[in-house]
């Protein structure tokens, strides 16, 4: 985490340097800031830190960073600490941002008592977004996880489902179905795996998939997204779930694979000619190709390479191929 510490006066500066003793953290004294303008520096550190840290009022701090708060899936964790050093307050992006793992981790440092006003953590049970947070997993609305956390918060019973069974049932939750008024399921697919009636369902996606792609000189950026997309939607996966979209290095420029898993939000990976001959044996080839490229086949060793294993056949999408792969688990 990329931590900032915002200090007004002699007081602040002390409590910022007991904190950078233990955790790393980049200081901004006003004693030390020429034409000092706390809204200025706000505007910055919002942009550029994942963390807050006002030694400061709560009021200074809120009138600080209001202009610039967007969202609570992008803003930073942002903190307040009172000059006396008695409290750490979590203010904003409790949970994504981290702000009352954060808000702990301070106290206990300067001997400060927390201050964590995020229902669901004084309740003792998890929020789904932190669920997601700590797995790796992408939520699929924020407006349904607000609405199983309300459920969390008034006692009702939430359901909660790992199709790979990967992640043990969450404080607060329960296993059966029965009598649940929502459901969270963990999973990579698009489809539930089963009637839910009424219930509130929040899907956590898995980003597991791993795609293999080989593909003609320029092809074209969207034909290859819209065929990719229907694939995935025709085998039943969220588009959300791709991880890694992997190709040969003579591919790394290719501006329709790069766009690809831009718009998947995937990492792109690349592998040399010599990676995949080692491993090209595995599976069926083309002179073709191998005249073109070197290589006889891209996007099955692309997967593997990947360490993925191989889900779906090669599919021949009129001058691209694709083949699809999961992360091996561990």
């Amino acid at each position: 985490m990329k931590i900032a510490a915002v200090s007004l006066n002699k007081f602040g500066d002390a409590i910022a340097c007991k904190i950078n003793k233990v955790i790393n953290i980049d200081i901004y004294s006003k004693t030390n800031i020429e034409k000092f303008s706390i809204k200025t520096l706000a505007k910055k550190l919002m942009e550029e830190y994942d963390a807050i840290i006002f030694v400061s009022s709560t009021g200074i701090a809120v009138r600080a960073i209001a202009p610039f708060i967007k969202d609570k899936t992008m803003d930073p964790a942002v903190i307040v600490i009172d000059i006396m050093g008695k409290y750490v307050i979590s203010l904003l992006s409790g949970h994504l941002g981290g702000a009352n793992k954060l808000s702990d981790e301070i106290a206990e440092v300067i001997g400060a008592n927390p201050i964590i006003t995020t229902a669901t953590d004084n309740l003792n049970v998890i929020a789904p977004d932190l669920i997601a947070k700590y797995n790796g997993l992408t939520i699929e609305s924020m407006k349904k996880a607000k609405d199983i956390a309300a459920l969390l918060i008034n006692g009702e019973k939430v359901a909660f489902v790992d199709d790979e069974k990967l992640i043990k049932t969450p404080k607060g939750y329960v296993n059966d179905l029965e009598g649940a008024a929502g459901i969270v399921i963990v999973t990579n697919k698009l489809s539930f795996p089963c009637d839910l009636g009424n219930k509130v369902k929040l899907k956590l996606i898995r980003k597991n998939l791993i795609l293999g792609i080989g593909c003609k000189k320029n092809y074209p950026a969207e034909d290859m997204y819209n065929k990719v997309k229907d694939k995935l939607i025709e085998l039943d996966y969220e588009e959300k779930a791709v991880k890694i979209v992997a190709s040969v290095d003579i591919k790394k420029d290719e501006d329709a694979i790069i766009k690809l898993s831009k718009s998947l939000n995937a990492e792109f990976k690349i592998f040399s000619t010599e990676q995949i001959k080692k491993v090209q044996h595995k599976y069926k080839g083309s002179d073709f190709v191998e005249k073109t490229i070197g290589v006889r086949a891209v996007c099955e060793p692309s997967v593997e390479l990947s360490k993925g294993l191989i889900i779906t056949e090669k599919f021949n999408l009129q001058g691209m191929t694709l083949c699809i792969g999961e992360e091996e688990k561990f």
